[in-house]
């Protein structure tokens, strides 16, 4: 099988339960709720997306052939970063991961000693083994994946509120703001809620505020 990849880049985890932990990111280009362009965006499943998924122009992007090219550039990408072999993290993102992600890649990385971890919105079943699932819906589409380590709901949004995923088998329940023109008015929301409901924890986007993808 072959893989379209946007980029793939040694970060710090920016949000949720692994915020600050160095990772390799590798954004799958392709999105079954948004084409990506900003002409479908009113009309899209997703309209609130704030990153670039389209094509395979990015850093380390390509259309790998198969799983050991995918494999080999994300072990280079830790490799020529990193000092130490230990703590290796790759976490699969798009666009929407779960339209590429097998278990053969999965199986592949974790061999070379990486953990494997998918950020989803959820609504396309997972086909690989992974360490670490955060699933992250997306307006009233339907769930496809019911259990994880971590559920983080952009807040507010139309049509959804956080009660509806409280009975879902999840470790983690995270309120991120919606990153949008009302921010501040969002940040406030998300700030109330999880003072009233305290199973739910604030998520901010840090990687925004120190200056790093």
């Amino acid at each position: 099988m072959s893989y379209s990849v946007k980029e793939i880049y040694l970060t710090l985890q920016g949000e949720g339960a692994q915020q600050g932990r160095a990772a390799v990111f590798c954004r799958f280009a392709g999105c079954n709720l948004w084409s990506g362009k900003e002409i479908d965006r009113s009309t899209a499943a997703c309209n609130f997306c704030d990153t670039d998924f389209v094509g395979t122009d990015g850093t380390g992007g390509a259309k790998y052939s198969d799983v050991e090219s995918l494999a080999g550039a994300i072990e280079l990408e830790w490799a020529k970063n990193v000092e130490s072999n230990s703590g290796r993290l790759v976490v699969f993102t798009g666009g929407e991961p779960a339209l590429q992600l097998t278990g053969e890649l999965t199986r592949t990385l974790r061999s070379l000693g990486f953990q494997c971890a998918i950020e989803t919105n959820g609504t396309l079943p997972i086909k690989a083994e992974l360490d670490w699932i955060t699933v992250s819906p997306k307006t009233s589409q339907k769930l496809e994946v019911f259990a994880g380590d971590e559920l983080k709901l952009v807040y507010p949004q139309q049509h959804i509120k956080p009660e509806l995923f409280e009975t879902l088998d999840f470790r983690h329940f995270f309120l991120q703001p919606k990153d949008d023109e009302n921010f501040n008015e969002n940040l406030s929301k998300s700030i109330e809620y999880c003072l009233k409901h305290p199973r739910w924890r604030l998520s901010i986007q840090t990687h925004k505020y120190i200056g790093i993808d």
